[in-house]
């Protein structure tokens, strides 16, 4: 028995056209129109071979009080092809973020309900 990948990344949201919002025009994601009928509003994304699923249901976990830098804290991580480009997004957005402490070229941002999230610039190949 081996683990192959993860498939999908679910967030609770609290308004779906928002965070539909911040991540389309943060990461030019999409949404995936195959999403079934679950009995509540949400939306998939499609990172790669993977997915982001937005939830908007109950939210059991506290949005407030939570750490500046979203690396002490629950998050996941993305690699982008270009970090700059993200942190000028996130400036016209007026969204704070901090940038990696380990010195690595990352940064560190929460969407509207303050799921933590860690974009990563992936090495150029050579």
């Amino acid at each position: 028995m081996a683990v192959l990948s993860i498939h999908h990344v679910s967030l609770v949201v609290s308004d779906t056209q928002q965070s539909i919002a911040f991540y389309r025009d943060l990461l030019d994601l999409q949404v995936n129109e195959k999403r079934p009928e679950l009995g509540f509003p949400g939306a998939w994304f499609d990172v790669g071979a993977q997915q982001i699923h937005l939830l908007e249901v109950d939210n059991p976990d506290p949005v407030t009080d939570r750490p500046q830098h979203g690396g002490h804290d629950r998050h996941f991580a993305m690699c982008v092809d270009n970090l700059d480009q993200i942190e000028s997004r996130l400036q016209a957005m007026q969204r704070p973020y901090t940038r990696s402490r380990s010195g690595r070229a990352a940064l560190f941002c929460r969407d509207p309900d303050g799921n933590g999230l860690e974009l990563i610039q992936q090495p150029v190949a050579e």
